[in-house]
């Protein structure tokens, strides 16, 4: 397990998949927000479940999220589009509504920094969110990623067009927590 100061990042497990998916697929909305593809009823325990794993799938790194202190799943964390060649991928995570707002989300962040420069040994990690997205901007930017560019009305969410943020983050611009 990855840790930080508040969350572990650890493989998925079999049960955390219906947890996800009712509390994070099935919102239609969160799910609409989220993702760059309409939302699409999924049947329970089917493979191609959004947070079903494969692993075998090299370019993408899927992690469940659980508190430090007691273990408990708060949501689900990946870098993805990872690209061996540029040494970059994409960073992403969902946290189940009862754990937003408690600073989980920049501790998150912090951690797919630490496996992506560190165990990996990426040289450019980046983000894309919604505009009005502050909380993921919050915690990009509290862990030094910088605004690249807007995307305007690039993602089609619920019958609107909205901005998306590009944000990125090189490992020499990167200030690892003390503890790593």
């Amino acid at each position: 397990m990855l840790r930080g100061s508040k969350v572990g990042l650890r493989a998925r497990h079999e049960d955390d998949i219906p947890v996800l998916q009712a509390e994070l697929h099935d919102d239609v909305v969160n799910h609409a927000r989220a993702q760059s593809r309409p939302w699409r009823p999924i049947t329970p325990g089917s493979k191609t479940a959004p947070f079903a794993v494969d692993d075998t799938e090299e370019g993408d790194v899927p992690f469940s999220v659980v508190e430090l202190e007691g273990g408990t799943l708060i949501g689900a964390a990946t870098l993805w589009g990872i690209d061996d060649h540029n040494r970059s991928a994409h960073v992403g995570l969902g946290l189940l509504p009862a754990s937003r707002g408690k600073g989980y989300g920049t501790d998150v962040v912090a951690v797919l920094c630490h496996y992506g420069f560190v165990v990996l040994g990426l040289r450019r990690l980046q983000i894309e969110t919604l505009s009005d997205n502050a909380a993921m901007l919050r915690s990009a930017e509290r862990n030094g990623f910088v605004r690249e560019g807007v995307l305007r009305s690039s993602a089609w969410v619920m019958g609107e067009w909205l901005d998306e943020v590009l944000l990125g983050l090189l490992v020499h611009d990167w200030k690892p927590d003390p503890q790593d």
